[in-house]
This record gives structure tokens, sequence and C-alpha cells, in this order.
């Protein structure tokens, strides 16, 4: 399969590949997959991302300088990024590696959106290695590498850029460079944020990245909506909800209704796609592995579970239920709309939403615990005739309501309500 070269759209708003057809962002994190799996493993691996429907996977290029880095990882190439720890030296073993793992993603017809760096790195970090001269050779160097594969790039490294501005400017700038444009680059960025914050107007930035938090009160609809907004418009996505399997502070781990209600409000609120984490998937976790914590120390609860476990969450496979839900419909074409929820519109995290197709061809409302809800604006699609239906985003199921002339309003009741009950209502026009 070639591989995927991504572009923005012509109206700013979502991705395509090289051929203009519209591309969903759905991505997988595993952050330390270059270092962590094994040739059968990363095989095992992306087929089963694959099957399941994500289309992107979110990893690091350097995390850690050496075999034993500041996350307790061990490496399992037994090679360091660089030699000395010197950026303008890179170790062509490491790099092998990175090579091959690029190729298989790509030629399952995965893209990469690859992480330059963690933020320990660059000036204020623990391992600080770049300046910016050699963070601009580095940079560089990546995309001339990969020029001809389906990558994306996220330096950033989980944090706010701070005194590594232009470190990180150097890095993007090189980006480009190496890869003679034909790589997108955004920013990751830490906590509760998003790239537009710092670097919405850069030239080199082609779309927004969110990190909305790891917590049960996470509102990711309050990042997309004001990326939606911005001019010039740009892509968003956010790349770092809250993972499944991920510890509260004392409180049950966040689980797939979570997971599940940040990627349908983010798509309503109008992102070009969505990431999806797991706690144990992010640092490949094996069962001999230490010293993560299993249960005790820092992170308290839950206790890690294998890769393969974590494979097999069910929220995993919703993502994958999700995307296919709006594949089957022009997604790309939704513009958001509070406005047509004439009933209770909820907040926060337990925010409904609502967009409509700007063709009027199709209305959507995403209700995280059922309820009853009443749509206005109806009277602007197209047709004569509305067919409503209820999706259930946990199994992928269908219930047809029924159908009815247009009217300017109409209140539908969800199969059901409550903590977890989450209903997709849709009404297209005929």
């Amino acid at each position: 399969m070639s591989p995927i070269l991504l572009k923005v759209s012509a109206n700013g708003r979502h991705f395509t590949d090289q051929d203009g057809r519209p591309f969903f962002y759905l991505a997988d994190t595993c952050w330390l997959l270059f270092k962590r799996a094994t040739t059968e493993e990363l095989d095992e691996y992306l087929a089963d991302r694959v099957a399941k429907g994500f289309t992107v996977i979110q990893a690091y290029v350097v995390r850690g300088l050496g075999e034993v880095d500041p996350d307790g990882n061990t490496s399992l190439i037994g090679a360091v990024p660089f030699h000395d720890r010197d950026p303008n030296r890179p170790n062509e073993k490491f790099f092998r590696h990175v090579d091959e793992v690029v190729a298989r993603a790509n030629e399952l017809g995965l893209v990469m959106a690859l992480v330059t760096a963690k933020s320990w790195h660059v000036p204020g970090g623990r391992e600080c290695c770049f300046d910016e001269r050699n963070a601009r050779t580095f940079g560089a160097f990546l995309g001339d590498r990969y020029r001809d594969r389906a990558v994306m790039w996220l330096p950033g490294g989980d944090s706010a850029p701070a005194q590594a501005d232009a470190v990180w400017q150097a890095m993007s700038g090189g980006l480009k460079e190496g890869s003679r444009g034909r790589h997108l680059v955004s920013y990751h960025g830490d906590w509760l944020s998003s790239s537009s914050e710092w670097y919405h107007d850069a030239d080199w930035l082609d779309f927004n990245t969110i990190q909305s938090g790891h917590t049960w009160e996470s509102d990711n609809y309050a990042f997309v909506s004001v990326d939606r907004a911005l001019i010039p418009a740009k892509p968003t996505v956010d790349i770092e909800p809250s993972y499944e399997n991920h510890p509260v502070g004392g409180r049950p781990p966040i689980d797939s209704h979570k997971v599940r209600s940040q990627a349908y409000t983010a798509m309503l609120a109008g992102a070009a796609g969505h990431g999806y984490g797991a706690l144990d998937l992010f640092c490949f976790f094996k069962d001999a592995d230490g010293p993560f914590p299993r249960g005790g120390g820092g992170w308290k609860e839950p206790a890690f579970q294998h890769w393969r476990t974590a494979c097999t969450y069910e929220g995993s496979a919703q993502m994958g239920l999700m995307r296919k839900f709006f594949d089957d419909r022009p997604w790309y074409k939704l513009v958001p709309g509070q406005s047509l929820m004439g009933s209770y519109k909820g907040e926060g995290s337990r925010r409904r939403t609502a967009a409509r197709a700007a063709d009027g061809s199709f209305m959507l409302a995403y209700l995280p615990e059922g309820g009853s809800i009443t749509m206005r604006g109806l009277d602007g699609l197209t047709g004569s005739t509305l067919a409503a239906s209820w999706f259930d985003p946990r199994t992928g199921a269908w219930r047809e309501i029924g159908r009815y002339p247009k009217t300017s309003s109409r209140s539908f009741e969800a199969p059901s309500s409550g903590e977890k009950n989450d209903w997709v209502l849709v009404i297209d026009a005929q």
C-alpha cells in the first residue's frame, strides 16, 4: 500500500489524502512503541489496531537518552538515539529500527504521528541535549529521512514552550525544511492546553492538537470549540483525552463511557478526528516489567495490565464503531450547532452536543446520559421527509424511530437514560 501523504482540506477543517479524499484521524497512543515492542509484538499490535479501525499511531521518537530512561522502562532494542547524547550524532542502529516500524505501519495503511522528543530534552529538562542549532538540524534530519513516509510531526514533547520556545520553533522549521513541506506539523502541548495557545499563527503549524486532560471532569468541547472559531481555519484534534484505565485520584479509573463521550463530543464540536489512549498501551506494559507501579506507588491504582489485555479494552473497539458511524455519512460537512437543541444542553463533561451537515442532508446530537431532547431547525434540512434513528455507541446497533413530515422542531426520547447510557440521535433528510 502506498503511504498516505496527508494535506489540509481547502476549507481548513479536516485532513485529506494526496488525492483529496477526506481522512478521518483516529489515533491510538503507544508512546513507547519504538523502544518496547519486538518485531513479533509490533506486527500483532498493528494488526489489532488496523482491525479496530484506527488510522494513526501516536508515538515518541526520542523519549530518554539512555537505555534506561526516566520513564523507568528499558529499551528492548538495545540502542540509544544519539551517540554521546549529541543530537548531531544520531545512532544509525536506533533509527534503522524506527525506519522499520514506520515502514511496517505505512504498509498497513497507518499514518505515524510522531512526537519528535520529550520535554526532558530541551532547556529546563532533566536530560537537556537540544539547543536552537542542533534542534533545527535534527528536525531537518527527521523530515528528510521520512520524507516519503506517511508521517505527521509533533514537536513539543508534552510541554508548554516556556524557555524552550526557540528550540521547538527551530525544530519545527527543520522538519518543514527536511520534508520539503510534504509533512504536516503541529505542537504537542501540556495538560489542559491546545497548540493554538502559542502557535496558531505560526507558518509551520498546519493543524492544532489538544491535550484535554486525564480526568473525569475533562471537557474537550471547551478546547475544540475555541480552536474551531480561530482564523485562519486549521484542523484540530484532541490527541490526548482521558486514557482508558487511567487512575484518577482515588476514584475508579477512566472507563469506556468517558472515552466515548469525549470522542463524540469532539467530533460534533468540529474536530477533524480524535485520539484514543489506554494507560497500559502508552508504555507497552508487560507482566515482567519493572519498576512500573502495579497497584501501588505513585499511581495507587489501577494495576497495570499487559498490553495485550489493554488491546481488548472495550473503549478501543468502540472507537472503531465511532469512526464507522461518521464514515457512513459525509462527516467532514458537519457544522457545530448547539442552538439546534431546544431543551437541556448540559455542561462540562455532561454536555450534549449537536451538529448539522452544511448541505442540510443530516443532523446529529450526542446525549452522554440519554434522556429526552428537542431538536430545532429541522426545517433547514433538505427534502420533505425526515428519518430519525438512535445509534448505540456501545454496540454499534441502530434503533429506528420513524419517518416524519418536515417540521421546525420535534422531541425525541432515547431508549434509555442515566449514567453511562449514551446515545446518538441521527436525523436524515429524505
